[in-house]
């Protein structure tokens, strides 16, 4: 009685005191509770309580069923009747509501369905029981079909922690009986207070798709009344929910389909395009119109392989479909966008009509197609072309409908795409240029006309850029010699820059694209002088020209000069590129001196890096303290740009003398500011690439590199010198002249690197360096493996490895159940039933989403860290693959094998919970390398590992499983035949908090890897 007051006491403190820290105590108490033995009983009794208020009764509602969902465990065997008589109480109590206590006794009563056996159950189980229950209490219909309706929704509910095998016998126990469940509401059927409930659960139950036939669907009372509420005059939610599972139910997948499932499709399409004169009613509500859009939209998508048939049929429905399009609301026109993409693809592709036989038949069947929707995708191209214009008050969107505008944007330009797939992108070429033509004569050269509507035009030209023929002669000229007469109006500017820059592959090709580029380029200039995002969008467009018209644009090198110089020096004019975007011009000049002769690439090379080098040599001429005192700002600008030249600009003698004539300035950079990590990395990204296209050109200078990052590495532990090592690994690698240079190197870092992470802490603290410091490793071995492997830092670097593996579950702990303790399980779709979202502050009372452990932020920078060792721990176990390696397994197994069965223990407890699920692929992967590399020796590491779980935890049958798997894979199966019960048993090791727990406890990971630390 005293924890009762307790809860009521700290409940009442959580929605009415003022104070906020209060509140978070009380809720932070509350959620502890919630996972104590005592919680079952203190909900249940303040549930039955008379006297609780709604508060008491939404908390403890949740709480009961977040306990049988996650928590069923805890109750010993004998305590299952006694609780499903109490929660079948609490339904008969609450059946008038509140709907939200309803709800969560309904789910709480279905997730125990799901933990119990038909035959642990008894009365035959859940649905005869049900049948029995309303039978006998029918004022309580209310809280039985609310039951019915989310039993089949649980059966995907994986926050239920049932073990995979009883989450199959669920689901096959309610497909089993599904007819029980369709005759149970029909019976209500005549109530008309409970008609929405029933409908509703008949949706639930369609869900589940299996055991039902479509003829016997085609003529049941319950779809026959919810396809007959269509036409009512207030339409029905709950209808609207079954004719749409209905139409899912019927989905046509292949020719064998049609057939069967005729006769629903018969009764289905009549009934829902008797709406069609609905959906441009405008006294009808909008949610009802967007309804009914659905409806249609539903039926394109699962009938789209009939209606690609073109049978007079189906073009009923896909003018139906067009006239959804045309709706004004976005929102509701988006829906058939799916449609229009799905169609295009039974259209075009050519495998989807090799039953038609031999080549000349599927040529004309294709094109017979095609003729017959040509006019309906020119009709929609017309209709969605328009829908891109920038609204009248767009200078006063917020920063959410802006962004949902060029959401809107994006999804047309997809839609266009799928229209000239089908029609070829000069037609719809051609629809859109009548647009911009039309525009251009409203608009013309004047600055305060509407610019609106050629920008809309020219966006959709752009979209369709790669579809339209780079040979096309008709348009494409009148397009561009418009371009100069459209006023220069900053959204328009932008989009003409861009639209100039997605043709650039048609002006490379097109006859007359060297007289057509100057007009081009002088608008590109204006781009760049108007707005940052006009400048932005030029720059982007001019690296495009010079990347396809490059062989035209090598004779205009010193016009591209002029304008790359503009944008790079600080006093070059109104330019108003930004640094960032600047670098497109460095890209663009770049892949222009590409295609130069090797003596005049070195001459324009050197005019490109001096705008660059001279400011950073400036600042150098200053001194060390002047230099060291620079923002990063200040350097890196210039060094990225320098890194871009060394990327693009393929030559690679060129680039090796430009890296040897700058090593002395890069040097001092190293030296002085070898502390910060902004300049290190931008000067290790410039080294990278320079060592990337210059190869075995790189001469002396590679030595010089070498040394300095091994040096510094000593005292500023830049990641960054790792990830530049990574590249020279990769390049010199296998030439013998770098093997003593390399190998003083790689065992200088390793062997610092293994020192900074000698605990799962370090890892923490400095993922970025075991992140670097693994992708290096695996580097050496698949480049170098004869320095790598014999070297002395081999073994501890596995030792690293093995502390780090489990890095991510230091951070977050078990991120499986951040669903909540109040609500949020369900989803979404439930959330107001649940609790709903709240404040902020996110109370336990008030959140959807409930307790996780640990913050995002460090989960996300220790994600690659942990991927990265998993990754080197499977090269490692996949030398075996190597032929060039096969020298060096002695070695490499001289390694492991001691350290087998503890490598095995921890990956085994990374799949069971020590690593969060989304690392399940790349942990699976190591351990099956490891089992198929050392055999009938690593499953008994596994057996060893896999014993010591206990049997409440993992059954003999589940363990037995995966160790079946594991011989598969020594065997020769392909991994994905093995996936199912190694995916089972991280399922079952994961599937509530007490038992990844006692999974943890048993296998000791963290313990493990420090123990076995050489």
């Amino acid at each position: 009685m005293e924890l009762q007051n307790t809860v009521k006491e700290a409940l009442n403190a959580l929605y009415h005191h003022p104070d906020d820290t209060v509140r978070m105590q009380a809720d932070r108490w509350l959620q502890d509770f919630q996972r104590t033995l005592d919680a079952w009983q203190v909900a249940d009794n303040l549930l039955h309580d008379p006297t609780s208020n709604m508060e008491t009764l939404i908390f403890c509602s949740q709480t009961l069923r977040s306990k049988v969902q996650r928590d069923f465990e805890e109750l010993p065997s004998e305590a299952f009747r006694p609780l499903r008589d109490s929660l079948t109480s609490l339904l008969n109590k609450f059946h008038h509501g509140p709907p939200k206590v309803r709800t969560q006794i309904s789910l709480a009563v279905a997730a125990l369905a799901v933990h119990v056996s038909v035959q642990d159950w008894g009365d035959g189980g859940i649905m005869t029981w049900l049948n029995s229950q309303m039978k006998a209490r029918p004022e309580c219909v209310p809280s039985f079909l609310e039951l019915l309706k989310v039993l089949p929704e649980e059966v995907f509910n994986y926050r239920i922690s049932a073990r995979p095998e009883r989450r199959r016998q669920f689901e096959t126990e309610l497909t089993s009986s599904m007819e029980v469940a369709f005759s149970l509401l029909t019976a209500c059927l005549n109530a008309s207070e409970v008609k929405e409930q029933v409908l509703e659960a008949f949706a639930s139950w369609l869900r589940l798709r299996r055991g039902i036939s479509p003829s016997a669907l085609a003529s049941h009372p319950l779809a026959l009344t919810a396809l007959s509420s269509l036409s009512s005059d207030i339409l029905s939610e709950a209808s609207v929910n079954v004719v749409s599972e209905l139409i899912h139910c019927s989905a046509v997948g292949s020719p064998s389909d049609a057939s069967v499932q005729l006769p629903l499709i018969q009764v289905i399409v009549p009934q829902v395009m008797n709406l069609r004169p609905l959906l441009n009613d405008h006294l009808k509500d909008e949610e009802d119109v967007k309804a009914i859009g659905r409806l249609f939209a539903d039926m394109g998508d699962s009938y789209v392989k009939l209606i690609a048939t073109g049978t007079d049929e189906s073009m009923m429905i896909v003018n139906a479909l067009l006239e959804v399009t045309s709706h004004p609301e976005f929102d509701i026109a988006s829906m058939t966008f799916n449609f229009w993409h799905n169609l295009q693809i039974f259209l075009i592709e050519r495998d989807l009509y090799l039953s038609f036989g031999n080549e000349a038949s599927i040529k004309m069947e294709m094109n017979r197609r095609l003729q017959i929707f040509r006019s309906s995708y020119e009709t929609l191209v017309s209709l969605v072309s328009s829908r891109v214009q920038y609204p009248d008050d767009y200078m006063e969107l917020s920063r959410e409908d802006l962004k949902d505008f060029k959401h809107t944007r994006y999804a047309v330009a997809d839609v266009l795409v799928d229209a000239a797939l089908v029609l070829g992108g000069d037609t719809v070429l051609k629809i859109l240029y009548m647009k911009l033509a039309q525009a251009v004569t409203i608009c013309g050269n004047n600055q305060s006309s509407d610019w609106r509507p050629a920008e809309a035009a020219l966006y959709c030209i752009r979209a369709i850029a790669e579809s339209v023929s780079s040979m096309e002669v008709e348009v494409m000229p009148q397009v561009m010699s418009l371009l100069a007469k459209l006023p220069h109006h900053p959204q328009l500017l932008q989009t003409v820059c861009l639209t100039i820059g997605a043709y650039s592959k048609w002006l490379d090709a097109s006859p007359n694209g060297l007289s057509i580029l100057p007009s081009l380029v002088d608008i590109l200039m204006s781009g760049m002088s108007t707005s940052e995002d006009t400048a932005a969008a030029a720059a982007l467009a001019f690296r495009h020209i010079c990347d396809d018209c490059r062989k035209k644009l090598c004779g205009s090198l010193d016009g591209l000069f002029h304008i790359y110089q503009r944008a790079v020096y600080a006093d070059g004019g109104n330019f108003r590129v930004s640094p960032e975007d600047s670098l497109h011009l460095v890209e663009a000049l770049s892949m222009v001196i590409t295609e130069l002769p090797p003596d005049h690439a070195k001459k324009a090379v050197e005019a490109l890096c001096l705008p660059v080098v001279t400011p950073l040599q400036e600042i150098i001429n200053q001194g060390p303290v002047v230099l060291g005192q620079k923002g990063p700002r200040e350097l890196t600008v210039h060094i990225d740009r320098l890194a871009y030249i060394f990327r693009y600009v393929n030559h690679p003698e060129a680039v090796a003398d430009a890296i040897q004539r700058l090593w002395p300035i890069f040097k001092t950079i190293f030296d002085v500011r070898a502390w910060d990590m902004r300049t290190m990395e931008s000067l290790c990204k410039a080294c990278k690439y320079a060592v990337r296209t210059s190869g075995r050109f790189m001469g002396v200078t590679i030595g010089a590199m070498l040394e300095e990052i091994q040096g510094l590495y000593q005292h500023h532990q830049q990641p960054c010198f790792l990830y530049l090592s990574s590249e020279v690994i990769k390049i010199f690698g296998s030439d013998p002249s770098c093997s003593e240079y390399l190998r003083n190197l790689i065992e200088a870092l390793f062997r610092r690197t293994a020192c900074l992470l000698a605990t799962i802490k370090d890892f923490t603290t400095r993922p970025d360096i075991a992140d670097d410091c693994f992708i290096l490793a695996s580097r050496c071995i698949r480049y170098c493996p004869q320095i790598f492997i014999p070297s002395t830092v081999f073994p501890p670097l596995i030792d690293c490895a093995m502390i780090g593996i489990t890095v991510q579950h230091s951070l977050v702990g078990s991120v499986e159940e951040s669903g909540g303790v109040i609500a949020g399980e369900q989803g979404k779709k439930r959330s107001d039933e649940e609790g709903g979202s709240g404040p902020v502050t996110k109370t336990v009372g008030e959140r959807v989403v409930g307790w996780s452990c640990g913050g995002v932020l460090g989960r996300e920078v220790s994600r690659e860290a942990s991927n990265s060792i998993l990754s080197f721990l499977s090269d490692v176990f996949d030398l075996t693959n190597s032929r060039d390696s096969i020298q060096y397994l002695p070695i490499r197994d001289n390694v492991i094998i001691p350290r087998g069965p503890a490598i095995t223990r921890i990956l085994i407890a990374s799949l069971t919970g020590a690593l969060p699920s989304s690392r399940f692929e790349t942990v699976t992967y190591a351990l099956i390398a490891l089992i198929k590399t050392y055999g009938v020796k690593a499953l008994e590491w596994a057996n060893e590992g896999i014993s010591l779980i206990p049997k409440t935890a993992l059954t003999e049958i589940e363990s037995s499983r995966f160790l079946q798997a594991l011989s598969q894979a020594v065997s020769g199966a392909k991994i994905n035949d093995i996936m199912v019960p190694i995916e089972e048993l991280s399922d079952v090791c994961r599937r509530n908090r007490t038992v990844q727990e006692i999974v943890q406890d048993a296998l000791k990971p963290l313990e493990l890897n420090m123990a076995h630390r050489v």
